[in-house]
């Protein structure tokens, strides 16, 4: 756990938009489409790499994925993978890249809008963890909405990268119990 100015965090960071998105980001409710096909997406980008790399490329993801508005990218056809192949400013990986198109199909033809399969696996209680060790990597609920946003032509959703996603947009508080924001979180929840 880091402090800065008094401020005691989850992790370590000396860097400014690390910092920035634990304080203002990392575990606030997201409760629109857009939010959470987005913050899915770039979960599974991250896989193998670190955060602060998607970090320092989310504008040029958001650029490249039409701001990531799932009705214009399900229509991303083989000359828009080739465009995002060539596209340094973000990470140039085709089963990533095809799946975030796949993502955007699966928002539209769930059959239930993304905010509410999302949101409908929230953990009706969860202790505030001590200590980075007691993050978990999967959870049964994790598990389970994995299996649906595959069943819904999701990819890159395995149930890590789903709990990890599911940390990020608050549908967990999964900020450390001595951590200065999580009262914060718990309050937007």
């Amino acid at each position: 756990m880091s402090t800065s100015a008094e401020r005691p965090r989850c992790w370590p960071t000396t860097d400014p938009l690390y910092a920035a998105y634990h304080d203002e980001e990392w575990g606030r409710p997201v409760v629109d489409e857009r939010g959470l096909y987005e913050r899915f997406c770039l979960e599974g980008f991250q896989s193998g790499l670190s955060w602060l790399t998607i970090l320092r490329k989310r504008e040029n993801f958001r650029t490249a994925f039409a701001r990531f508005e799932p009705e214009v990218v399900a229509r991303f056809g083989e000359r828009d993978v080739q465009r995002l192949l060539a596209d340094a400013g973000i990470v140039r990986h085709r089963g990533k890249i095809e799946a975030t198109i796949a993502n955007a199909r699966g928002v539209l033809e769930a059959g239930t809008p993304l905010q509410q399969l999302v949101w409908s696996h929230a953990p009706e209680a969860h202790p505030a963890p001590a200590t980075m060790a007691d993050w978990q990597s999967e959870t049964p609920a994790s598990k389970e909405l994995s299996k649906r946003l595959k069943a819904a032509g999701f990819r890159f959703v395995g149930p890590t990268t789903v709990w990890a996603a599911m940390q990020a947009c608050g549908v967990v508080n999964d900020h450390l119990a001595t951590c200065w924001v999580r009262a914060e979180v718990e309050g937007l929840r």
